[in-house]
């Protein structure tokens, strides 16, 4: 019994990123770009951070402009390994 519910747990772990879609034209995929800040080491000045992942959208209820929750998972194809979690606010 044990061995089963930690099995479980560490299939549910994985990176959690908020992102904004920026493409909603595949099917049962999108393109979310996640930002993220940090420190310059040597100048200390913030520097800004983008990276798009594509992202499986099942239902396919997301659209460009929103901003979702995405979670990493095992490898769907070459490119995606991310799965939408929800939709934290749509787009107006």
């Amino acid at each position: 019994m044990m061995a089963q519910v930690n099995k479980t747990e560490a299939s549910s772990s994985g990176r959690t990123m908020v992102g904004t879609v920026v493409s909603d034209k595949m099917d049962k995929t999108i393109v979310v770009q996640v930002v993220r800040t940090l420190r310059d080491p040597f100048w200390g000045k913030v520097i800004r951070r983008h990276k798009k992942y594509k992202v499986h959208d099942e239902k396919e209820t997301s659209h460009i402009g929103d901003v979702v929750e995405i979670k990493e998972c095992r490898p769907l194809s070459k490119d995606k390994y991310m799965t939408l979690v929800q939709i934290l606010t749509k787009k107006q």
